[in-house]
């Protein structure tokens, strides 16, 4: 089954009653908070003013228990989290009304800068008014959560959405595995790269095509599209394993990396660094990190000298001009093949 109607007109105020009652967080859902304060604010400025804002689409669970209602909550968003989010920040008191806001229905008032609390109070009729605006709002009736998340895709179609986002919507395994990776400690503690539009997705993405592989490879966007697509169920045992040294190594990336690390401030190299940690005997972890900053200040010098950076101009300049090109396979491999042979050296200077 699969239906796709007008819900019923409802208001903002109706919404918000409801607010514990929606899913935001589904698993084809990209990150929340993508919006600014000014964006938030555009959202209650249109409101207010009157003007139309685009649909909101729900999956329905009020019509049958489904299996695709996890957190047992009456709905769960499919498009239209931004919005949600604006509306409710407005009424919990989390943003407020422009600095330039015109309200247009009488342009002498001055209502810049006030919350939803100032309006209640001061202007209960405006209030009401926002009380009382009537969302676009379509549910989604099925039991397929292959459906919803085709809906999601062809709804954001002319959005422009990540590749990660994209590909945390595709049907198999791998994007539940991806779900799960981000979780882990490396990227909820230690790496420094924004994840707000799926960077951390996109990097476990790629470590885990290198470990399915069984060494680095191509992560163009098609590369990436390719593996989630074309792995199934049926790789479950080759795919558990790449998933189990996934992990693993993410347990030693762990002690090896400081919260908030500025060495995994780039979401480029960290894959890099995956598979330079995964290349090194465990004995030797304490030295990585100490050889990473070392190897980082001499890439540092090496910014500062004339014609930087220069074909042939030794391996720190190889590893720079490398670094240009994040996402080819000779350019995974071979800045892998430099960090290990420095950490060699590294080490035998240490030594001496």
């Amino acid at each position: 089954m699969f239906k796709v109607e007008a819900f019923g007109s409802k208001s903002l105020n109706w919404w918000r009653t409801m607010k514990d009652q929606i899913d935001m967080d589904p698993p084809y859902q990209r990150h929340g908070r993508l919006w600014s304060i000014t964006d938030k604010a555009f959202l209650i400025d249109s409101i207010l003013n009157g003007y139309d804002i685009p649909k909101i689409y729900i999956a329905d669970f009020t019509f049958s228990k489904s299996k695709l209602n996890r957190k047992r909550l009456n709905y769960a968003i499919i498009d239209g989290k931004q919005r949600f989010e604006a509306i409710f920040d407005f009424y919990d008191g989390n943003i407020t009304l422009d600095d330039n806001f015109v309200y247009l229905d009488n342009s002498s008032l001055s209502l810049k800068s006030l919350s939803y609390q100032d309006l209640r109070k001061n202007h209960p009729i405006i209030a009401d008014k926002f009380d009382s605006y009537n969302l676009s709002v379509m549910h989604v009736i099925t039991d397929d959560e292959k459906r919803i998340e085709e809906l999601f895709i062809r709804l954001n179609r002319s959005k422009p959405l990540t590749g990660a986002e994209i590909r945390n919507a595709m049907r198999g395994p791998i994007p539940g595995i991806i779900r799960e990776l981000v979780k882990h400690e490396i990227f909820n503690s230690c790496i420094k790269f924004p994840t707000l539009r799926g960077d951390d997705k996109n990097a476990a993405t790629k470590i885990l095509m290198f470990e399915y592989s069984d060494g680095p490879k191509e992560t163009k966007r098609k590369n990436l599209d390719d593996f989630v697509k074309k792995v199934r169920s049926q790789d479950k045992g080759t795919l558990e394993l790449a998933t189990r040294r996934v992990i693993d190594s993410f347990e030693r990336m762990c002690e090896i990396f400081l919260p908030r690390d500025k060495l995994l401030n780039s979401a480029g190299l960290f894959p890099v660094y995956y598979w330079f940690v995964r290349s090194i005997k465990p004995q030797k972890d304490l030295l990585v990190r100490e050889f990473l900053v070392n190897f980082k200040q001499r890439r540092k010098q090496l910014k500062k000298t004339e014609n930087y950076p220069k074909t042939g101009g030794g391996v720190l300049n190889e590893f720079e001009l490398l670094n240009r090109s994040t996402n080819d396979e000779k350019s995974h491999i071979r800045r892998v093949e430099i960090l290990l042979d420095e950490f060699n050296k590294y080490i035998d200077r240490i030594k001496t």
